[in-house]
């Protein structure tokens, strides 16, 4: 096998997982999964109720 197969081989190859990873990263089945952990960075955060108590007191 020269090079020039080999590249193309592995071309295709990394074209199959790309389409693979979106395949899979767009699937409805994982959204909520998905949404979650979008969400994260604001679970630590405090409600606007408690900030509120914490500036009056």
């Amino acid at each position: 096998m020269d090079q020039g197969i080999i590249g193309s081989i592995f071309t295709v190859v990394v074209f199959v997982a790309f389409i693979g990873v979106c395949w899979w990263a767009f699937s409805g089945r994982n959204k909520k999964r998905f949404d979650e952990a979008a969400n994260l960075p604001f679970a630590d955060e405090p409600t606007t109720n408690e900030q509120n108590e914490k500036r009056e007191s």
